[in-house]
């Protein structure tokens, strides 16, 4: 078997045991997927619920500051806007990465000449591998509330943060639910809805096919994120000319030329 060949049997290996929980499969398994969608927020959110848009990886764009993208991005038809969140290091499911998400989600509804009191709900849904908050709950519902003396009343301002405990199991739809983001076959699924598209990207030819050329890509971008990093390395340590760094990373010099900009301004 030469290199090519055991690359390609690492990648169907790889691909064997991807599940929804790995963000990179969910967005392929979500993308256009109307149904799907639906089913998982009508779970989550416990309310019926009508997808009018889908569109996976999605840059917001801040302008001021560090931009985001969304796992998932989903308008409902009565405007609402959704951003499902696949998070499986606990790090990267932080209160402030909520914040975040959530702030950038509005400020990309909210159109100049808009009335702030017309913005539709919005909601940002971490599904997570690991219970990060703790509490062992299935589902927790993060709201803004005014604390008086007399108690606390739900502030309603439409913004919503959810976390999804990934490892729970119970004998209820968002139990079977996060049974299914972990689970590695479509056919031990109970939602045929999320079984159906990842049997074709697992054991359909042209879905095997398209998921084998993902990975190729991410494995390029990797080794090319892995040069660029290197190249940058070198250029800060100022011993070899940005010809020889092109040479030794094998990037093209434009690229390095261009990273060199980039470490000048940073300095």
């Amino acid at each position: 078997m030469n290199t090519a060949e055991q690359i390609h049997q690492q990648d169907l290996e790889r691909l064997r045991l991807l599940r929804y929980m790995d963000d990179d499969f969910m967005t392929v398994c979500l993308a256009d997927n109307y149904d799907a969608v639906e089913l998982i927020l009508r779970i989550v959110l416990g309310q019926r619920i009508k997808i009018k848009s889908v569109r996976t990886q999605e840059v917001l764009r801040n302008l001021q500051g560090r931009s985001a993208i969304l796992d998932v991005h989903a308008i409902d038809n009565q405007n609402k806007e959704m951003d499902i969140e696949i998070q499986r290091s606990d790090a990267g499911a932080g209160a402030k990465r909520a914040r975040h998400n959530s702030s950038l989600l509005d400020a990309h509804i909210l159109k100049p000449g808009d009335d702030t009191e017309d913005i539709p709900d919005s909601y940002v849904v971490f599904i997570t591998e690991n219970d990060v908050l703790g509490k062992n709950q299935a589902v927790y519902h993060i709201q803004r509330y005014v604390e008086t003396d007399s108690g606390k009343e739900l502030f309603g301002d439409g913004s919503h943060i959810i976390y999804v405990n990934g490892k729970y199991r119970g004998d209820d739809e968002i139990g079977k639910l996060m049974h299914d983001f972990s689970c590695t076959d479509p056919d031990d699924m109970n939602y045929e809805v999320l079984a159906e598209k990842a049997r074709y990207f697992k054991q359909d030819k042209e879905g095997v096919k398209s998921m084998c050329k993902m990975l190729e890509d991410m494995r390029n971008e990797a080794e090319l994120n892995k040069a660029k990093k290197m190249a940058v390395r070198m250029i800060k340590a100022g011993k070899m000319s940005l010809e020889d760094i092109a040479d030794y990373t094998e990037l093209p010099l434009d690229t390095v030329r261009e990273l060199e900009s980039q470490a000048m301004q940073m300095a």
